[in-house]
């Protein structure tokens, strides 16, 4: 015998529990199934400890730069990293605790265990057969692993796993440059490891704007992170201090040497081994379980939430599919996935924040542009902070006047960026942050005046 509930959530990232909270508000019985800890990738292994350890790092970064603020410090600065992890463990358990009282408030069923479709309107998680009238797959993503030479012999790192390592690495080897890796390299440069960082492609970040992809790898050199781009056949093999990684590379040398390696290659979701094909339902060739606009799979009764199904893979957009299924389901409304505009941020220091398209998107739609960029030298609150690098710049329609895109790479961009952001959900045009008065010295202060610079991308063409 089982139990039925209106509805079952597999998974409790960042969609799930809200979306259990609210349905069982609504009257609805409802069980949540978590195979190891609430929270998800984003309190566990994601955002929430990842950011409290860049928090740590630039502690490290700004105590080494204090005599730059006229502020002098005794001895070296060390970084423990076992203080760091507990600084952040602190964090994570706090937030699993407040999402347990959430769930336990509303009368949310939680249940613990591996869940596996055993028909359209059933799963079993361990001996217990659970059924739902309707179903909702949260069940996020992990680390991918690509099959790389040599790769089975040697012992490698992960998001998750460099997480539990209890001492810093003498020589961190990260292969991958996108927002993870570039993330760690900085992190671990600060904790007083070596670092180097080791990409395919010709530039870091290459789906970022290509003017905040060059900065950011300019940032990391400065920073002591030595750069290995353009690698090519990428092995693996023991070495007696760690681990040797083979790259052909345009210059340098071929072999690096490591005590660990990091892989930061991208994600894969998590439904592998959820008998999907079970209750019919179907995933791409990647794994991932297409959904149309209102976030439904192929099975009328069964919808797939978060970085499962490639919609988004950010906390904020599993968050927002969290609202469209229930706006939709509870209150009649009508949200759909392609109303919500890109918007992301990587956590080096300074932060890179983007929303809508980047320059080179923008250009490949053959549209008439006005482009603005402008130095973060030139905000004032970056100067009196110290923290100068870094770029903003802005996209617009040369006929609608509305905006297409924005990027701020620099001190408060992820903050700032967001009354960009804020106007392109109006549909206004740009004049009406220009005609704003913004609070002097803020970062958001040049904003008005970056939009105040646009230029045509083509003046030739659009004469």
């Amino acid at each position: 015998m089982g139990r039925t509930f209106d509805s079952i959530i597999i998974g409790s990232g960042q969609a799930g529990p809200f979306l259990a909270t609210k349905l069982a508000v609504a009257g609805q019985t409802v069980a949540l199934v978590e195979r190891k800890s609430l929270g998800g990738t984003c309190v566990n292994t994601g955002c929430t400890p990842t950011k409290a350890m860049v928090a740590s790092a630039k502690v490290a970064h700004m105590a080494r730069e204090a005599t730059r603020f006229g502020i002098h410090l005794e001895g070296d600065v060390q970084a423990s990293l076992t203080e760091v992890k507990t600084r952040a463990a602190k964090i994570i358990q706090n937030s699993r605790q407040s999402l347990g009282k959430m769930l336990a408030n509303v009368g949310c069923t939680v249940v613990y265990g591996h869940a596996r479709f055993v028909s359209p309107h059933e799963i079993q998680v361990g001996e217990e057969i659970l059924r739902g009238e309707q179903i909702f797959i949260n069940v996020g993503a992990r680390a991918a692993i690509p099959k790389l030479p040599g790769l089975e012999n040697i012992n490698y790192l992960t998001n998750s796993s460099l997480l539990e390592l209890e001492e810093l690495p003498k020589h961190l080897v990260i292969v991958g440059g996108g927002a993870v890796g570039v993330e760690f390299a900085q992190m671990f440069r600060r904790f007083g490891s070596e670092v180097t960082l080791v990409e395919m492609k010709a530039g870091l970040m290459h789906h970022e704007d290509a003017a905040a992809s060059a900065l950011v790898a300019e940032l990391l050199q400065q920073e002591g992170v030595r750069l290995r781009l353009n690698a090519q056949c990428i092995s693996f093999s023991k070495d007696p201090d760690g681990v040797s990684v083979q790259v052909g590379c345009t210059e340098g040398d071929t072999d690096i040497h490591g005590s660990h390696v990091l892989l930061a290659m991208g994600r894969t979701p998590n439904t592998d081994d959820l008998a999907l094909d079970t209750a019919g339902i179907k995933t791409d060739s990647s794994g991932y379980i297409p959904v149309d606009d209102q976030l439904r799979t192929n099975v009328t009764h069964i919808w797939a939430l978060g970085d499962c199904n490639g919609r988004g893979g950010f906390t904020h957009t599993a968050y927002n599919d969290f609202e469209i299924v229930a706006a939709n389901l509870l209150e009649g409304g009508n949200r759909r996935v392609t109303d919500r505009i890109p918007a992301r941020a990587t956590y080096t220091d300074p932060p890179l924040a983007q929303v809508g398209m980047t320059e080179e998107e923008a250009r490949a739609t053959g549209g008439y542009l006005l482009i603005a960029s402008r130095p973060m030298r030139s905000v004032s609150r970056a100067i009196e902070k110290g923290e100068t690098f870094g770029l903003m710049k802005a996209i617009v329609d040369a006929k609608t006047k509305r905006i297409l895109g924005a990027m701020i790479f620099g001190v408060g961009g992820d903050e700032a960026i967001h009354s960009i952001l804020d106007i392109m959900y109006a549909d206004k045009p740009y004049t009406t942050i220009t005609n704003a008065v913004h609070i002097h010295p803020t970062v958001a202060e040049l904003i008005p005046t970056l939009l105040g610079s646009l230029q045509p991308a083509n003046p030739q063409e659009e004469k």
